[in-house]
């Protein structure tokens, strides 16, 4: 029965999935009442007066779309005109700078919290003020001072990504055993040694989660950065197509926008099997 049901759960979804696929193509096939109705209101409804059709694509016109897409991800017709590839590679670069930088500083940090009580108190009233700010709010600042629209978005990454880690890290670090932290004790371990071979191993399942769950806030965040910004990535894709009113591109866009952050979340979700022992 339990080794069954992965594959139960994998036909389930197989359902749910055509399920919705034929309720989107059903939904978009259907005629609307728009023969009455002011041509430019109806095109602001997103529906088309002349044939009474929603102007809503269906799954076969954004698989068409995407297919296309798919077979030249990395052509360069200009500034407005760039392949998806290049797209979500502008997006993957500046993700992956703004989270390393994060981890560089949020570990250690975390660390230094979860071993000294002292470092607890004095930093939490910082952190309580400071976590709860959006991302976003950070990125007019970030703007008039950085002055560069791609740095700007890197930096907010890094604070996106900082406090998860953080906190996660402090609380792994401070909730090792005791009587492992004695036994290194009574081994006259030093503290930099004892962090090592200690409390990291212990503390790695509960860092890498915090690990885990900040990229799936960068890689949500750098959309709306990178529609602030404009310029380059998945998120400037996003908003130049809706001005352009193509809204298959913007299905695709949202659909690979998914499948990567599907994607990373389950590359930390390995490490972190990796990283987990039985007690």
């Amino acid at each position: 029965m339990l080794r069954s049901l992965p594959l139960r759960a994998a036909a389930l979804s197989v359902v749910v999935f055509f399920t919705f696929m034929l309720a989107w193509h059903l939904a978009v096939r259907g005629t609307t009442a728009v023969q009455q109705m002011d041509p430019e209101y109806a095109k602001l409804m997103g529906v088309t007066a002349t044939h009474g059709k929603s102007a809503m694509p269906g799954p076969l016109d954004v698989a068409a779309t995407l297919w296309g897409h798919l077979k030249r991800p990395f052509y360069d017709n200009g500034p407005n005109d760039k392949g998806l590839g290049i797209q979500l590679g502008y997006s993957i670069a500046r993700v992956a700078i703004g989270y390393f930088l994060a981890v560089i500083v949020a570990i250690p940090i975390g660390f230094l919290i979860g071993m000294s009580p002292l470092m607890s108190r004095a930093l939490d009233p910082f952190i309580q003020v400071l976590k709860p700010i959006s991302p976003l709010a950070w990125m007019p600042l970030a703007l008039y001072t950085i002055k560069d629209s791609s740095l700007s978005a890197i930096f907010v990454i890094f604070i996106c990504s900082l406090w998860p880690m953080m906190i996660n890290t402090a609380f792994g670090v401070s909730a090792v055993r005791k009587e492992w932290l004695n036994v290194a004790r009574t081994l006259e371990v030093g503290t930099f040694r004892r962090a090592f071979t200690v409390i990291l191993p212990a503390a790695a399942p509960t860092i890498v989660t915090g690990m885990r769950i900040s990229i799936g806030i960068a890689w949500l965040v750098i959309v709306a950065a990178e529609m602030l910004v404009g310029g380059t990535g998945i998120g400037y894709f996003v908003w130049n197509e809706w001005n352009n009113l193509s809204i298959t591109n913007v299905i695709n866009a949202i659909l690979l926008i998914g499948l990567v952050g599907m994607l990373l979340d389950q590359i930390l979700a390995r490490f972190a099997r990796l990283v987990t022992f039985p007690e």
